[in-house]
């Protein structure tokens, strides 16, 4: 079998440049296309845990941002009223002098993964997509939608929850679902105290403070929205601030912050976890477009740029696709299967107001990813 050499990566999120930086500092091609016609980035925030923070780190690319992000240790959690349950130590995986956990703008952490690919030589294009994929068995031949034909040795579908390469090998047999949930994230001038992750929970919501930088930290809260409703921008602030009438303390006070309609990002709750294998033939799926969860245990980006880790990891050990595939389902399915039923069960206990403890989970969550991917 031919070996593999030129890598078509379709998909310009988290996973998508990370399988590029991966794949390039192992001396693949790479070729990357991106269907948006810029570098535009969804959402506020994100929480980067230990193990994220240990595999940005094998990605060599963790001293790049932690100027623009804010680090921190430990993981708290407190009732609704404000008051604390539990403070949960993280673990420093990537060594004693980075932290355990790191929050970071979603701008901030996309500057420097478009950055790094594009230092390291991958060619990244913006606005064009897959339109056809014929896999011979050799390689495979790709169209584009701007006309273009290209061969590929290996197709890496990273283009997220509705992915157009899933839908190509899947067809109608697996789609996104909504949970029954969505979440509400806004950002603040970031308080003293917030210096950690906070988490607020009870019977009917779950909130959270993340700090970002020195002086911005964002809140999340997630909600019960039957029928998926269609939200106006103009009444986002509103709606959130109702969502948020049973939490006291800091968020009860930030609360009546909430007035820009552009700067609430709300986002049903969608998932998706693709049948194994996630491959078929010379394409393969990583991230969202194979695992899609809900953000109840913050590791979504997580999970995509561990898969791209492991892939990359695996091709440059060489040997039949088969083989590489078989490794990278072995070591990949476990921890993101557990991730995605563990992140919607507790959105499920959410929907049906059941209140627990959620420190005996994080803990076992975090004891799970510490282990080596």
């Amino acid at each position: 079998m031919k070996p593999v050499e030129k890598i078509l990566v379709v998909g310009g999120g988290i996973g998508g440049l990370g399988a590029a930086i991966a794949l390039r500092r192992r001396g693949f091609a790479v070729d990357l296309v991106e269907v948006k016609p810029d570098w535009t980035v969804y959402g506020v925030g994100i929480i980067v845990q230990c193990n994220v923070v240990r595999a940005i780190a094998q990605l060599g690319i963790l001293d790049r941002f932690l100027d623009s992000a804010f680090s921190f240790d430990n993981v708290s959690i407190y009732r609704t009223d404000g008051g604390r349950l539990a403070t949960i130590p993280g673990h420093r995986l990537a060594g004693p002098d980075y932290p355990a956990n790191v929050g970071v703008s979603r701008r901030a952490l996309h500057n420097v993964l478009v950055a790094s690919a594009a230092e390291l030589g991958a060619s990244l294009r913006l606005g064009v997509t897959v339109e056809t994929l014929k896999d011979d068995g050799d390689g495979v031949d790709v169209l584009f939608t701007d006309g273009r034909l290209e061969r590929y040795d290996l197709v890496i579908g990273a283009d997220g929850l509705f992915s157009k390469i899933r839908g190509l090998l899947w067809g109608d047999a697996v789609r996104p679902r909504f949970t029954g949930q969505s979440v509400w994230r806004y950002n603040f001038r970031r308080r003293p105290e917030v210096d950690h992750l906070m988490s607020f929970t009870g019977p009917e919501a779950n909130a959270g403070l993340v700090p970002l930088a020195d002086d911005l930290m964002y809140m999340y809260v997630t909600s019960v929205e039957p029928g998926n409703p269609r939200m106006e921008t103009a009444q986002l602030p509103a709606l959130m601030r109702e969502r948020l009438a049973g939490f006291g303390g800091l968020i009860g006070e930030l609360r009546e912050e909430i007035t820009d309609p552009e700067g609430v990002v709300y986002k049903p709750l969608e998932v998706v976890f693709t049948p194994e294998p996630w491959h078929r033939g010379r394409v393969v799926l990583i991230g969202d477009a194979a695992h899609a969860t809900t953000p109840h245990l913050g590791q979504g980006a997580g999970m995509a740029i561990e898969d791209v880790l492991v892939l990359a990891e695996e091709l440059e050990r060489g040997g039949p696709l088969e083989r590489v595939f078989t490794a990278y389902m072995d070591r990949r399915l476990p921890r993101c299967k557990y991730i995605a039923e563990t992140s919607i069960q507790i959105g499920e206990w959410e929907m049906n107001k059941v209140d627990i403890d959620r420190s005996p989970i994080v803990r076992q969550m975090l004891e799970l990813t510490a282990q080596p991917i």
